[in-house]
């Protein structure tokens, strides 16, 4: 019994060392592999060693299907390409292994050592990082060697050999037992090295070795899968073209599986290393052999996972990948993407009020009340996404960002209702009533609706390029707006001692808009005071009284 749980430790700790480079290697280097796998896409070949190189990095060709399956969900990558990456996973997945069985005893401990101290020293830049990568490599290395030290006794055990001789070659009974192997350890790298140790021990014959390889190929297709289950169809189509090309694997080698064993046992090599050899050679082979067919295999996923309609009609996120949580800086940038679309819909809305303050426009009054529920949609799923990012792995300079994104997020939300409060007004009162605005009040209210559109954009400026420059023209711009404000306020009271009819009758309506624009530009241009926030200490006291 403690046999076996050393052994299924020596297995978690190989998973957990995989799982600290991955995490590691996207943290560092997450915007690279991405902008890699990006530009990548053009042409097959540069797609598929593409996905070779990214997933040598991560140890991991879940963490690239993770990757791909949100670029095609977003529309960033088209579904051919995607599978192509994927192909070349499967091939880097297998370097990888190959590389983990060469003897690296005496890297182990330096590795841990290093990465210990770089850690701990510098746990917030990038070095530090980088030393968690290496704790994670030296975790797996030291990982191996207590897995065959564990299996050493379990091969004399006769249970245990009755147990694996039940495995008789089998091929789809064999692959079902390493599909599990796959998803029970959520790695397909651990599953082969798991089973390379097993026929170094003697505990598995070469065609079962062989079996279980090709199902924890279809393991880790399966378990992608299942990954993307929280994609929408686009995202989806990638896995499960995957997982057909390495089920279509196990059909090819199926009648030839006996063939190939006695070949392998002619090369007289190591059980060990005739195992990583089949894995590296199998997975090569089938990506070489499906590459050309990718197109046909999107059409046929594109026929299997059509598009679901959505009637709603409500706008959706399209950059908060939450494959990117993992990765604070990618998360973040995609939370800045997002909310600059919220401002967009912002804009846009105000667009939309200006013809509603001239004239009686039925349709555009619907369409900014779709906007405005597209910007309380969008607003939220920000706030949920921002709530999810793990925040005790922010930098300082991350949970300021963090702070930004939710600050603005929350006011274009209440400006969005703001906006639809305003029309609501001049509905009630310019409209129902059959009132309308002097020309000259008019004329007044587009000017200031102009400032206010281009303070909007200012204002989402600064927020992306933290410009200090920029940042004090809103700050001037702000305070030009309030002069402003209080002059048309004023002169509207001059009309009304004049006894302008129209003036008198839209007062109320009048003062009411160019208050609510005067916090719709307060909530414009807070991100100023975020930028400048120590540097015009003084300018932001002036500003504090709003």
């Amino acid at each position: 019994m403690l046999t076996l749980l050393h052994l299924l430790s020596a297995i978690a700790l190989l998973v957990w060392g995989t799982h600290i480079v991955r995490t590691g290697i996207l943290r560092v280097f997450g915007s690279q592999l991405r902008k890699v796998l990006s530009h990548n896409i053009g042409r097959r070949p540069l797609a598929f060693v593409a996905g070779i190189g990214v997933t040598a990095l991560v140890q991991s060709s879940n963490a690239t299907a993770l990757l791909v399956t949100s670029f095609v969900a977003q529309g960033l990558m088209a579904l051919a390409p995607g599978l192509a990456i994927m192909l070349g996973a499967d091939v880097g997945t297998a370097l990888m292994a190959r590389v983990l069985t060469l003897d690296l005893s005496w890297l182990s401990p330096l590795l841990i050592f290093v990465g210990v101290v770089f850690f701990l020293s510098r746990r917030q830049t990038r070095a530090g990082q980088l030393g968690r990568v290496a704790i994670g490599l030296g975790l797996m290395l030291l990982a191996l060697e207590l897995i065959v030290a564990a299996a050493t006794p379990i091969t004399e055990a006769r249970g245990i050999r009755v147990l694996f001789a039940s495995l008789t070659g089998d091929l789809l009974l064999d692959a079902l037992v390493g599909a599990l192997f796959a998803l029970l350890t959520y790695s397909s790298l651990a599953a082969v090295l798991l089973t390379a140790t097993l026929a170094g021990a003697g505990l598995i014959s070469l065609p079962v070795a062989i079996g279980l390889v090709i199902g924890a190929n279809i393991g880790s297709g399966l378990l992608a899968f299942l990954t993307s289950s929280l994609q929408n169809p686009a995202g989806r189509r990638v896995a499960l073209g995957s997982l057909i090309y390495k089920l279509i694997g196990l059909l090819l080698v199926l009648p030839v599986l006996q063939p190939l064993a006695h070949w392998l046992d002619g090369l007289n090599w190591r059980p060990a290393e005739l195992v990583i050899f089949f894995h590296l050679l199998y997975n090569s082979l089938r990506a070489l052999l499906m590459l050309p067919s990718v197109g046909l295999m999107a059409r046929f996923c594109n026929w299997l996972l059509p598009d679901r309609a959505d009637d709603s009609g409500i706008a959706r996120p399209r950059h908060l990948d939450p494959t990117a949580l993992a990765t604070p800086s990618l998360a973040l940038a995609n939370a800045v993407r997002e909310t600059l679309r919220v401002g967009d819909k912002i804009e846009a809305m105000l667009g939309r009020l200006l013809p509603v303050l001239e004239q009686n426009q039925p349709a555009l009054n619907k369409e900014l009340r779709s906007l405005n529920d597209d910007v309380a949609s969008l607003c939220r799923a920000v706030k949920l996404y921002l709530a999810q990012i793990p925040r005790e792995a922010l930098s300082e300079h991350e949970s300021r960002r963090w702070a930004e994104i939710l600050e603005l997020a929350v006011n274009l939300e209440q400006a969005g209702d703001l906006i639809e409060r305003m029309l609501g007004k001049i509905q009630n009162e310019k409209t129902a009533q059959r009132r309308a605005f002097s020309e000259k009040g008019l004329e007044e209210l587009t000017s200031l609706h102009g400032q206010l559109t281009a303070n909007l954009r200012l204002g989402l400026n600064v927020f992306l390029s933290a410009d200090h420059a920029s940042a004090s023209q809103l700050l001037r711009e702000k305070r030009r707006f309030r002069a402003q404000e209080r002059r048309l306020a004023h002169a509207h009271i001059g009309r009304l001692q004049r006894q302008v009819v129209q003036s008198i009758e839209t007062s109320s309506l009048h003062l009411e808009l160019i208050a609510d624009m005067k916090r719709l530009n307060s909530l414009f241009c807070s991100s100023a005071y975020v930028v400048l926030e120590g540097g015009e200490t003084g300018a932001l006291k002036l500003e504090g009284g709003e």
